[in-house]
């Protein structure tokens, strides 16, 4: 279980270990808007996932991610059979992407503004499993406990709060945009999913 995870994880964490130390590799992979909006260098959209700002961004990413990729490649393979890791690709690479346009659009006359990391895809992978079990708790710093949806709105708000600020060097808009993606995907998949979901989020149990 998990193995594809397991496999992006081992990827990410290679190139950005590789990357600490070599900052041509660093400044060649980050997203930058200008770079790509002006020059064309679409390459950005998806390396940047491979590189992380340092150790502490790398590990949290990797931690969260491992901990709730795992139970969305489970949640796939139980509801859409072999195809399920296909799929489960389409939402990592796809909330990539996805979660980058907000702010390629925002920053894109900003030649200074570059952002590294798998958050967005994190951010994704988070609110697909919060999708398949809203009452599943998530622990706050590893020790509060919240029900994932309640996890989940607060979330939300926090990250457009923070966009709207503009106060620090995260990248809350590819949260933003990332968790939206991740909810809303398996529906694009199988709409009759979101009947499934309204009925655990009433009954008040996961699945």
């Amino acid at each position: 279980m998990g193995t594809i995870t397991l496999m992006l994880i081992l990827i990410i964490a290679l190139t950005s270990a590789f990357a600490f130390s070599q900052k041509e590799t660093m400044a060649q992979l980050q997203f930058n808007a200008y770079q790509i909006w002006h020059r064309h260098q679409y390459y950005r959209i998806l390396t940047h996932v491979l590189v992380h700002a340092n150790w502490e961004h790398l590990i949290v990413n990797m931690i969260v991610f491992y901990s709730f990729g795992t139970a969305v490649e489970h949640y796939f393979d139980m509801y859409f059979g072999t195809i399920g890791s296909y799929y489960y690709l389409i939402l990592f690479f796809g909330s990539v992407i996805f979660s980058t346009l907000l702010s390629l659009y925002k920053q894109k006359d900003n030649p200074y503004y570059n952002a590294v990391g798998a958050s967005g895809a994190v951010s994704a992978v988070l609110f697909t499993a919060i999708f398949f079990d809203p009452w599943n708790p998530i622990y706050f710093f590893g020790i509060l406990p919240f029900p994932g949806i309640i996890f989940g709105g607060l979330y939300l708000y926090y990250s457009y709060y923070m966009s709207t600020k503009k106060t620090d060097n995260i990248g809350h808009d590819a949260h933003f945009m990332g968790a939206i993606f991740g909810f809303f995907f398996p529906v694009i998949l199988r709409p009759e999913l979101l009947m499934d979901f309204i009925k655990v989020l009433f009954g008040g149990s996961g699945q």
